[in-house]
């Protein structure tokens, strides 16, 4: 979050190097207004990112792990064949654990083997491809696959307009209020902003899901996605 205070005044007397910076507080002589208000902006997505993983079970970590080693070579050599970059893949989970049966009957847990998973992120650059991507996935031997989500790679420029809509949208309120309580106009104390995104949920495709995949191809529409901004500023009335 961004905390920004407007100086009331400045100092002119060099500090002692061993002294604390000193938070100034702005002293208001008319009423304060505080509010907080949010912007959103609409932006059609540039990138997406799948997340594709294989679950292996075998009686032995060893062979678990062997024969998921094979099921991933398997899916990310698919994945370059697509003409997906190397840097676009990275592991984003492995995991090794023992499975164990529970009998109802008598409470009991018996041993049962290992099973691995094991995930990649994908960055995917070229979104009319992303339902040929995921069919591709599905039968290289992925198993768990979740996405895509749809995002900016880059969102400098829908925050700076976000902001923009937010700050304006504070300020003429502030000076609503300020009209409503008698006073001529308004004077920035504070103000602090945070961000968040929006965009579609990520699809799950496992199961039953993947053999229908393998039948048809996906149809996967981005949409757009959205930038938001959250604004807190506080405003002095004045005359």
């Amino acid at each position: 979050m961004l905390r920004f205070v407007v100086p009331a005044l400045m100092m002119t007397a060099a500090m002692p190097m061993a002294a604390r910076a000193a938070e100034v507080q702005i002293a208001s002589q008319g009423p304060v207004v505080e509010l907080t208000v949010q912007e959103i902006v609409q932006s059609a997505p540039d990138v997406a990112q799948i997340g594709a993983g294989v679950v292996t079970r075998a009686a032995t970590a060893q062979e678990a792990v062997r024969q998921n080693a094979q099921a991933m070579d398997r899916l990310v050599q698919r994945m370059k064949a697509l003409g997906i970059d190397r840097k676009d893949i990275q592991t984003s989970n492995f995991n090794l654990n023992p499975d164990y049966r529970h009998d109802r009957e008598t409470g009991e847990q018996s041993f049962s083997g290992y099973t691995v998973h094991n995930q990649v992120n994908v960055k995917l650059r070229d979104l009319k491809r992303a339902g040929e991507v995921l069919d591709a996935l599905v039968s290289a031997g992925a198993n768990n696959i979740h996405g895509p989500n749809f995002m900016l790679e880059d969102d400098a420029d829908a925050k700076a307009r976000a902001r923009a809509g937010a700050f304006a949208s504070g300020k003429a309120m502030a000076e609503n209020y300020a009209r409503m309580a008698g006073y001529s106009g308004v004077r920035l104390l504070e103000i602090s902003e945070s961000f968040q995104s929006y965009g579609r949920g990520p699809i799950v495709v496992t199961g039953a899901r993947m053999e229908a995949a393998a039948d048809a191809s996906t149809p996967i529409e981005p949409g757009e996605v959205g930038t938001g901004v959250t604004v807190q500023v506080k405003y002095e009335m004045v005359r």
